[in-house]
């Protein structure tokens, strides 16, 4: 799967929450200011990326997502890890431990669940 641009990410976490929607319902949805035109464009390239496909209603598309969220973190993540960690989970969890990101107690809260 091709991977997203910034813009292609915020127009998919708006199609994710609406379950699908027209242009002016995703541009509504975003937090920033789109022109129209940009966004439709945008959501044009994440169909021909296979990320959402359109139902025609008259002379509009309502664009509903192919892919879940939980699938989209999944792959991204999994390429993340493999191209900055060497695939190696433990190095994630050292680095932000080492960032000081990752409390002692939430380093339990892993454990726990690992143990599971």
């Amino acid at each position: 799967m091709e991977k997203l641009t910034i813009q292609e990410e915020e127009a998919m976490r708006a199609i994710w929450k609406l379950n699908g929607g027209f242009v002016k319902d995703i541009l509504e949805e975003l937090k920033e200011e789109v022109p129209y035109t940009t966004l439709a464009s945008t959501v044009k390239n994440l169909e021909k990326k296979g990320y959402v496909t359109h139902e025609r209603y008259a002379n509009a598309h309502k664009y509903i997502p192919l892919i879940s969220q939980q699938e989209y973190k999944k792959k991204f993540l999994t390429h993340f890890i493999g191209e900055y960690f060497g695939n190696s989970y433990k190095d994630v969890v050292s680095f932000f431990a080492e960032e000081q990101k990752l409390k002692p107690e939430e380093l339990e809260e892993i454990l726990k669940m690992i143990e599971k």
